[in-house]
Parts: C-alpha cells; sequence; structure tokens
C-alpha cells in the first residue's frame, strides 16, 4: 500500500508577539501538523509553533492570517462562499457550505460584539452610518470594511484579543 505524500510548510512569524491574554513574553514550546484545504481541493499540511505565555502560562497556537482558528479551510475560501453573490468554484460540498454558513450567522452577532468592544478599548474610529445595516455582512463591514479580505480582518483582532470561542462541541440527539 502506498501511502500519499503531501506537503509540509512551517509556518513562523517575522514579528515577536505578546501573549494575547497579558502581553508578557511567548516560549516556543513545540510544533503541530494543521491541514489547509485549498479551494481546488488539494490538500496542504502546515507546521504550525505552540508557544506557552511565561507569566500566566497559556498555551496559543500560531496561526497565519490565512487561517480561520479550528476551519480547515482559509478564510478567503469561506469569505468567498458567504459574499454574494458567493463563489461556485469552490471544491467543497454542499453539507460543509450549509455547516459555513450556519456558523456564520450564529457568530457574526458575537464578532460584531468583539469588534465593537475591541474598538472601544483602543479608541479606534467606527464607519457609522444612520441607516441600519441590512445582513450579517454590512454588521461586520462598519468595523472591518467590505472590501476583499474582510474575513482575516474580522479574525485577526478577535483571536488576537483572546476572544475567539471555541467551536469544537458534542452535538447529542434524543432517540424516541
Amino acid at each position: 500500500m502506498r501511502r500519499k505524500i503531501r506537503l509540509a510548510f512551517f509556518v513562523r512569524s517575522a514579528e515577536s508577539v505578546p501573549c494575547p491574554c497579558c502581553e508578557k513574553l511567548l516560549i516556543v514550546i513545540g510544533s503541530r501538523h494543521r491541514l489547509w484545504y485549498q479551494s481546488s481541493g488539494g490538500r496542504l499540511i502546515l507546521i504550525i509553533r505552540r508557544l506557552r505565555c511565561e507569566s500566566c502560562f497559556k498555551i496559543h497556537h500560531e496561526l497565519p492570517d490565512m487561517l480561520v482558528p479550528y476551519k480547515r479551510y482559509d478564510a478567503e475560501i469561506i469569505e468567498g462562499v458567504l459574499n454574494e453573490p458567493p463563489r461556485r468554484d469552490i471544491a467543497v460540498d454542499e453539507s460543509t457550505l450549509s455547516r459555513w454558513k450556519l456558523w456564520f450567522f450564529m457568530w457574526v452577532v458575537y464578532a460584531q460584539g468583539c469588534l465593537q468592544s475591541i474598538s472601544i478599548r483602543f479608541n479606534l474610529s467606527v464607519e457609522n452610518s444612520s441607516d441600519r445595516p441590512q445582513s450579517a455582512l454590512q454588521l461586520l463591514g462598519q468595523f472591518v470594511g467590505t472590501a476583499d479580505g474582510w474575513m482575516s480582518r474580522t479574525v485577526q483582532p478577535i483571536a488576537n484579543s483572546h476572544r475567539w470561542r471555541h467551536t469544537r462541541s458534542a452535538f447529542m440527539s434524543t432517540f424516541i
């Protein structure tokens, strides 16, 4: 039996990023593999660093800007599916597309609240219009704009401020 060999890429930030919880120094304690699906359907393995804060001892993973935490596809692909009109050239099952849309519409209100909190904390200006936002994208657009890359611009401050909700959960169903 032959094993399929996949390319692996090491991910390492060029800048020194402080702990998102207490802003102290992060120390590299190892690495882990992270699967990344491309829009063409190809798969690559990213080797990302595991970092531990020397002060609060919390462990963080250094993700590149293109990834969304807990998602295997990159932000550009997920963004393309959520845009109006959605991209149709992505090699993804319909069930995955439905899960992304459901996740997004449940997450967008939380994300908007996080971005609002971050903007108040750092005294950042927010595009405020008198019109009430009509869609979930317009809700986020007040903070990050609606140009290409809005998903990455939304994810990065939320993850870096340690406000990203853990999305793994067990689903239980009752049998009658």
